[in-house]
């Protein structure tokens, strides 16, 4: 059995929503026993989390993408977000 990995060792995105989507379809098919099904669940559940949690990284970093007055993009810290 693998040991569990911690969230520097989590999967990137893409490999993450495939590794789910294959969970989805496991449990779709309805022939997993009762506990099979319930691990699959579990494991979706805190694979789902640790996408979330990716997603809300990209968004915080895409947040501080600012445009200035003359249209040209740049990249501001967290902490100026309040000017």
């Amino acid at each position: 059995m693998a040991p569990k990995q911690s969230s520097e060792e989590s999967p990137g995105f893409e490999e993450g929503m495939k590794s789910l989507e294959g969970i989805v379809a496991r449990l779709e098919q309805g022939n997993l026993p009762l506990e099979q099904s319930l691990d699959a669940f579990e494991k979706g559940i805190r694979l789902l989390r640790v996408l979330h949690d990716k997603l809300g990284e990209v968004e915080r970093r895409v947040e501080v993408l600012v445009r200035d007055a003359d249209g040209v993009l740049r990249v501001r810290d967290e902490d100026d977000s309040a000017s």
